[in-house]
């Protein structure tokens, strides 16, 4: 089974949709199997389109023309799927080498309702921009896709990471293009006017109400959370309904002794220790960080590492 949060799989998948309605004939390449050092996880997706115009990767650029060109070629003949084995260059008789020495298996399907449904990518897309889980299936030796998880093949799709950080302070500001950079949509909410201004934030719209209400309804498993004021009046308010839901990360900034006494109070609202254990604090990995660009760099470190242990789970 195949998990991945990467948005540039569900955006590779949404460019495929849109060219398929446009008229267009496509395909999708996707990573079923790797070994070594393959520069790319399985699930990854490559979009072809017959003209050779593509998004995506399988590969990180080693075996991308290849794929492409046998994209075309089953674009052109409208029928059939094809398993292509890449690996080490060398007497071994793979199709083309990987720079890199590992082994990668790709499924290739046109985007057709006997090989992969285009409305079964419209579900995918609805569904995890719904803020839900999404799963296709696929048989590598018939090409053929459906919903669920009955298949050899099992593709599991989160919805979209976001990341909710509390408090327009500094570290803030730094940690906002951090998530960007990592596919992850940041959203800073902070009801103190002093510290919310949109200035302060280029290209993103603050949120400007209290914790509890800016949350509500937005707490997914895909949903990270992260205080950053200091003051336990908007701290622990967000903290509560992180607690409250299913978000994979959870952190909130201050010392060990501040931790503490913040446990003590979440203790007295009712939340249990297994509850209080899903908190980091001090949040961010401990790498001697220093200064806002660093601790925020502690923070998406560790909100990765929280991921990846989550799909892993």
């Amino acid at each position: 089974m195949v998990v991945s949060g990467r948005d540039e799989d569900l955006a590779t998948l949404a460019t495929a949709l849109a060219w398929a309605q446009a008229g267009h004939g496509v395909a999708v390449a996707t990573v079923i199997s790797t070994w070594g050092s393959a520069p790319r996880r399985e699930g990854s997706h490559l979009a072809v389109r017959a003209d050779g115009l593509f998004e995506g990767s399988v590969s990180g650029g080693c075996v991308e023309a290849d794929v492409i060109l046998a994209a075309q070629d089953m674009i052109a003949a409208q029928a059939g799927h094809e398993v292509l084995d890449y690996g080490v260059a060398d007497q071994v008789a793979w199709t083309a080498g990987l720079a890199c020495g590992g082994r990668i298996s790709i499924l290739v399907q046109r985007l057709a309702d006997d090989a992969l449904p285009p409305a079964l990518i419209a579900d995918v897309l609805a569904a995890t921009a719904a803020g839900q889980m999404a799963t296709i299936s696929s048989d590598p030796a018939t090409g053929r896709a459906a919903a669920g998880e009955a298949g050899p093949f099992v593709r599991r799709y989160p919805p979209p990471r976001r990341l909710f950080i509390i408090g327009a302070v500094h570290i803030a500001q730094a940690l906002v293009p951090l998530a960007d950079s990592l596919g992850v949509s940041p959203s800073v909410i902070d009801p103190r006017g002093l510290f919310a201004a949109d200035d302060r934030f280029a290209g993103l719209a603050l949120d400007r109400r209290w914790p509890d209400e800016a949350l509500a309804g937005q707490l997914n498993p895909a949903a990270a959370v992260v205080a950053l004021t200091h003051d336990p009046k908007i701290d622990d308010v967000a903290l509560a309904a992180a607690l409250r839901s299913p978000a994979y990360y959870i952190a909130a900034l201050g010392s060990r002794k501040n931790h503490a006494g913040r446990l003590e109070r979440l203790a007295a609202q009712g939340f249990a220790a297994d509850d209080l254990a899903r908190i980091h604090g001090p949040a961010g990995l401990s790498i001697g960080a220093v200064g806002p660009a660093e601790i925020a760099l502690s923070i998406a470190a560790q909100m990765t590492a929280a991921w990846r242990h989550a799909l892993a789970a």
